[in-house]
C-alpha cells in the first residue's frame, strides 16, 4: 500500500512546517481509511492552530509532543473499509488532518454519512466528527466552493442568527474585523441581506478595495481610522482578528457606544499581546451554537436552512471568488506559509490536492 504524507507544524512556531512521510495507517474491524483528495486553506485554519491548545483543536489529530496537525475541511475517498455501509469508492466531506490519509471508526451511519467514533474524539465537539457522503457528480468548482466556504459560512450563518435574536444588542452598526476573511465576508453578506444594521468593514488598506467591491459592506474603515465611524447609535464588534489594538481603538472612539465584543477568531495571531479596553470579549464558539440549533430544528431542519442560505451566497460569491489549486506537500507548505502571513489575496480560495 502507498505511504502517507502529513504536514506538521511546530506549535510554538506555526511558520515552521515540514512534511512527514510514513507507512499508510492500517485499519482493523469497524474502521475505514480515507484518502483526502481536495481541501481548502484559509484564515480559519490559522485560527485552529492559534487556538489549538485552549479549544482542543490539536486533539482531533494527535501528533508528537510540540508538533501539531492543523485541521482542514475537504473531500476524501474511502480507499479501504471494514464497516458495513461504508464502501471503498464512496466520497465523503468532513474534517481531516493536514495530510493525505485518515483512519476513522464510522458509527451512527445514515444515508447521509457517519460519525467518527474513534475513542480520542468522543470528548471533543461532535460538530467536527460528522462526515457526509458527497453528492455524486459534483463539479470541481462546486466542491472547491464547499471546501472553502461550507465550514466558514456555517459560522457566518450562526453568528447572523445570534445577532438577529439579540436584536444586534440595540446597536445600529455591526463592525467586522479582518473583514476580508472568508467568514467575515459570509457574515457581511447575511447582515447586508437582512438590512437592519449598517455593516462596517475593519480591514487593512490593502484589502479595502476588495471589501468595497463585494458590495456587502456599507462602510469600509482602515485599522486606526476609527474616527470615520459615527460616535452614536451603538456598535457591535464581531472580532475575527483577535487584536487588542482594534478593541482599544474602538473604545477610545466610541466609549459606551461600543456595546458588545463578540470574539470569533485570531487572524492577527502575531499581533503584540496587550490588555484590550472596552467591553469584555465574549467567545462565540460555533459548535455550541450549532448544537443548540440542531436541537431546536433537528439535523435536517438545520441543514436545510443553512443549505438554502449558502446557495444564495454562492450565487453572489461567484462574481468575485477565484479558486486556485495547488498539489503536493511542498506546495502545501508554501500555501500554509502564505495564509499564515496573510499574503493570500482575499478573492482567492486556495484548494489543495494530493
Amino acid at each position: 500500500m502507498a505511504g502517507s504524507t502529513d504536514i506538521r507544524v511546530q506549535r510554538a512556531n506555526l511558520s515552521d512546517a515540514r512534511a512527514v512521510r510514513s507507512p499508510a495507517p492500517t485499519i482493523g474491524p469497524g474502521e475505514a481509511l480515507l484518502k483526502l483528495d481536495r481541501y481548502a486553506l484559509t484564515a480559519n485554519n490559522v485560527t485552529y492552530a492559534v487556538f489549538g491548545e485552549p479549544f482542543g483543536y490539536w486533539k482531533f489529530f494527535p501528533a508528537p509532543e510540540g508538533e501539531g496537525r492543523v485541521p482542514v475541511w475537504g473531500f476524501g475517498d474511502v480507499v479501504e473499509s471494514k464497516v458495513d455501509g461504508v464502501a471503498p469508492g464512496q466520497r465523503v466531506y468532513g474534517y481531516f488532518p493536514f495530510g493525505d490519509r485518515l483512519a476513522v471508526t464510522p458509527g451512527k451511519l445514515t444515508g447521509q454519512g457517519f460519525c467518527d467514533m474513534a475513542e480520542h474524539r468522543q470528548s471533543l465537539s461532535p460538530f467536527y466528527n460528522d462526515y457526509h457522503f458527497a453528492k455524486p457528480g459534483a463539479s470541481a468548482e462546486e466542491e472547491g466552493f464547499a471546501c472553502v466556504f461550507r465550514p466558514l459560512f456555517a459560522t457566518s450563518f450562526l453568528i447572523d442568527l445570534f445577532l438577529t435574536e439579540k436584536g444586534a444588542f440595540a446597536a445600529k452598526r455591526v463592525a467586522l474585523s479582518s473583514a476580508s476573511s472568508k467568514t467575515a465576508v459570509g457574515l457581511a453578506y447575511l447582515l447586508k441581506r437582512r438590512g437592519d444594521v449598517e455593516v462596517v468593514a475593519l480591514t487593512s488598506p490593502s484589502n479595502a478595495a476588495f471589501c468595497t467591491a463585494t458590495g456587502y459592506y456599507d462602510r469600509v474603515v482602515g485599522y486606526g481610522g476609527y474616527g470615520d465611524i459615527p460616535a452614536d447609535g451603538g456598535l457591535v464588534l464581531v472580532d475575527f482578528a483577535g487584536d487588542a489594538a482594534v478593541h482599544t481603538g474602538l473604545h477610545q472612539r466610541l466609549g459606551e457606544q461600543f456595546v458588545y465584543n463578540c470574539m470569533v477568531g485570531g487572524t492577527h495571531w502575531d499581533a503584540p499581546s496587550s490588555q484590550p479596553a472596552g467591553p469584555a470579549q465574549v467567545l462565540f464558539f460555533a459548535p455550541d451554537h450549532a448544537g443548540a440549533r440542531t436541537k431546536e430544528w433537528g439535523v435536517a431542519g438545520f441543514n436545510q436552512r443553512l443549505g438554502a442560505a449558502m446557495v444564495d451566497f454562492r450565487g453572489s460569491a461567484t462574481g468575485w471568488l477565484k479558486l486556485q489549486e495547488f498539489s503536493g506537500a511542498d506546495a502545501a507548505i508554501a500555501a500554509w506559509g502564505r495564509v499564515l502571513a496573510g499574503k493570500t489575496p482575499p478573492a482567492e480560495g486556495l484548494i489543495g490536492r494530493w
